[in-house]
């Protein structure tokens, strides 16, 4: 495997090159290629076999748990039913140890019968049928030879499919736009068949060939938001691809369709004669576009990855034009589709340097479904403030969407645990009767979620921790609250707000909240007996924020190295004369990432440190908090503060996303002597992009030379360091849309970085 090859994950498999139909606007037959006449009519057994055992072959040299494959013509279905089923077979047994098969089909379903269902529904091909609508609208350019319509052919398909034995196989309806037909009534009339998706399709057009505007303005925009506006009145009764991706997208999401959004292609396409190509739809660009020159006989996928066709697609955002990369809706539009964006140059060479030929379209398309739309998830970060953490940055407002996500999760695990807890308890019964600000209390927690856990893998029992929980809630947010609690070490730890020391002889104390106010043995805290002492959490303060420093919850640890104990209070204003130090050199020298670290900063937890060394750990279960050792200096502790935040803040957000596909091996990078896996890589680069963003600000902030020049030489360091790793995790083929989205945001910073080196 060629060293950063980035996979293929689906695969086009043409099994027959002819079609029972003539539809005018069909892109094999009617568009500019017209190789189809030189191919074979049906892919054969041997074809198929080197085909299958290339695509076997490139999910076991880059990992791939999964590949998508699409049986495709002209017509499959002329190929024959035992044909596809033998193909089917074939496919998985190659597969088989491998990867899983996602197979599917694409159909104009004239010959669908029982015999043929039966076979897809056993063979597991999930199956789309094309058809555009009522029959006005659908025959207008779906047509047989003869000239008659394919209406009743097809609709019978989609009935038979739809059947309750068949309907695994039925995969949706791909519709093509025709802005003369009336939106709604095609809208209705597939609605009815009801179909698990409808896919809509812009007709495909280049900006030679572009598509008709009997309208003279924005008609395809115009005639979509019609179906929008329609599909949302009768409250979404069926998932539609392009308008669901559209909102994925604007929430930081993934896209369900190559048309929309910044992921690099993904897909191949094998002939029946065995040659590897790229998108068919490139077809419509110029005879021979989509060639490669390369054969399944004689050439694995990973050499048609190095094709100049094929990288031009992959570059993301930096593939874009500049008016595309300018658009404020780049990272949902995307671009538009590749084949889209086609223009001849004046000395008769052509280009995809340039928008869509629908770029009005997706703009207005685009901002109507934003604007529209109020399904956005509880969760799902606004875009705005996903840019700003894909910059490596994230204010106020992008932390608190972080937070309110992980409170959502907290939530979830919580009700885990107490399934999984085998002693249900006073406690949990109390847990359990939370409610309003007393639930955001204890979800307040950010070691909440190490004890979860903990409970639901069956670590160890702690039967007082539900009391312990429901008590601080109670207490943080003004309730009452009474309970026996069971003693841990001797100790009762109440979250976010001490720790009660019990010196006597007893298994267990009562401890109670009255109005907010904390009770032991019905002592209040300023007047406990002998042989009870209370531990206060202490916070580090400075100007504009105030932190815990945890060392004291049971559960503060989830990190390699050991929690310290309890500190003096010696120790502890070590720490808190340190914090003052380097929060002001973080807020007066690195504003854009104090303003994060003062909304989402919740706890510091000291670390045993052997001497000499600097520590600091972040734990994907923590969010908003970390553990270190007291570093030797303010200007030490400033550095760790930023980039222990930066673990913290990604750790949110691949909570939130799939920012990487599975696999993808284990790689070298310049901050660990090991190889790493690819989300260590990505952990890493973006903690690192902001260190190297400190040093080239303390470069520029330096008065002696040689501290400029000790900065310069590190900033330098650290910004080739990110730059190849971002390279890696491109080359790698691991980022999934919203990850590209998010690499795109720190080339981005890396980029500004560069220039603004002194």
């Amino acid at each position: 495997m060629p060293a950063g090859t980035r996979p293929f994950r689906q695969f086009v498999i043409k099994v027959h090159s002819r079609c029972d139909l003539a539809c005018d606007h069909c892109y094999v037959y009617m568009h500019a290629d017209q190789s189809w006449r030189g191919r074979p009519v049906t892919m054969s057994e041997e074809v198929l076999r080197l085909t299958a055992g290339r695509i076997a072959e490139h999910a076991a040299a880059h990992g791939l748990p999964r590949v998508h494959v699409v049986l495709h013509g002209g017509e499959p279905l002329l190929a024959g039913r035992e044909r596809l089923r033998g193909f089917a077979r074939e496919l998985r047994a190659a597969l088989d140890g491998e990867s899983t098969l996602d197979l599917r089909m694409q159909t104009n379903g004239l010959r669908l019968d029982d015999e043929f269902c039966a076979m897809l529904a056993d063979e597991g091909i999930v199956t789309g049928v094309s058809l555009d609508g009522d029959r006005n609208s659908n025959d207008r350019h779906r047509i047989r030879a003869d000239g008659s319509g394919s209406f009743d052919g097809a609709v019978r398909a989609v009935r038979k499919l739809g059947e309750s034995a068949y309907q695994r196989a039925f995969g949706g309806l791909l519709c093509t736009v025709d802005v003369e037909n009336d939106p709604v009534a095609v809208y209705k009339a597939l609605v009815e068949l009801d179909p698990p998706g409808i896919d809509f399709l812009l007709p495909h057009a280049t900006w030679d060939r572009p598509p008709s505007r009997p309208y003279g303005g924005t008609d395809y925009a115009d005639w979509l938001i019609a179906v929008h506006n329609q599909w949302t009145a009768d409250g979404k009764p069926v998932r539609i691809r392009m308008f669901e991706s559209i909102t994925r997208l604007a929430n930081g999401g993934v896209s369900l369709t190559e048309a929309l959004g910044l992921g690099s292609s993904d897909l191949l396409v094998v002939e029946t004669d065995g040659a590897i190509e790229q998108a068919d739809w490139l077809k419509t660009v110029a005879h021979g576009a989509p060639e490669t020159g390369f054969h399944v006989a004689r050439d694995s996928f990973d050499a048609a990855a190095a094709h100049p066709g094929v990288e031009a697609q992959r570059q993301g955002l930096d593939g874009l034009s500049a008016q595309c990369r300018a658009c404020p809706v780049v990272a949902v539009c995307g671009g538009g589709l590749y084949g889209h964006r086609f223009r001849t140059g004046p000395q008769g060479s052509g280009d995809f340097d340039n928008p869509s030929v629908y770029c009005a379209d997706l703009l207005k398309l685009i901002r109507h479904v934003e604007r529209a739309d109020d399904s956005r998830p509880a969760h799902g970060l606004r875009p705005a403030h996903f840019d700003e953490l894909a910059a490596g940055y994230g204010g106020t407002a992008a932390l608190q969407e972080l937070e309110q996500a992980q409170h959502s999760l907290r939530r979830v695990l919580l009700a885990a645990a107490h399934r999984a807890d085998p002693e249900p308890s006073e406690g949990w019964q109390a847990v359990l009767a939370l409610s309003g600000a007393a639930v955001e209390a204890a979800l307040a927690d950010p070691y909440l979620r190490v004890w979860a856990l903990a409970v639901c893998e069956g670590k160890g029992a702690d039967p007082g921790r539900p009391a312990e929980i429901a008590l601080s809630a109670a207490a943080r947010s003004g309730g009452r609250l009474s309970l026996t609690v069971p003693l841990r070490d001797k100790t009762v730890q109440l979250p976010l707000l001490g720790r009660l020391v019990v010196s006597e002889p007893r298994g267990e104390v009562t401890v109670s909240v009255e109005s907010g106010r904390l009770l032991f043995a019905g002592r209040p805290l300023d007047a406990l007996p002998e042989g009870l002492v209370w531990q206060p959490l202490r916070h580090l303060v400075a100007d504009g924020i105030r932190v815990a420093l945890d060392d004291l919850d049971p559960y503060r640890a989830p990190y390699q190295v050991e929690a310290r104990p309890r500190l003096t209070d010696a120790e502890f204003q070590e720490w808190q004369t340190a914090f003052e130090a380097a929060w002001r050199i973080v807020r007066a020298g690195f504003p854009r990432y104090a303003e994060g670290l003062a909304a989402g900063l919740r706890a510091v937890t000291p670390l045993v440190a052997p001497s000499g060394h600097v520590v600091a750990e972040t734990s994907r279960h923590a969010f908003g908090a970390f553990g270190m050792a007291l570093p030797p200096s303010a200007e030490a502790l400033a550095l760790l503060l930023i980039h222990e935040f930066q673990h913290v803040k990604l750790g949110a957000l691949q909570d939130m996303y799939d920012l990487l596909s599975p696999g993808g091996g284990r790689h070298l990078v310049a901050w660990r002597p090991d190889p790493r896996p690819l989300d260590a890589v990505l952990q890493g680069t973006y903690a690192h992009l902001a260190v190297a963003d400190v040093w080239a600000t303390r470069a520029e902030q330096a008065l002696r030379e040689a501290d400029r020049d000790e900065a310069v030489r590190l900033a330098d360091y650290w910004l080739d360091a990110v730059r190849s790793a971002l390279d890696t995790l491109s080359a790698a083929g691991a980022p999934t849309a919203v990850g590209e989205r998010l690499l795109a945001g720190l080339r981005t910073t890396a980029r500004a970085l560069g220039r603004a080196r002194p």
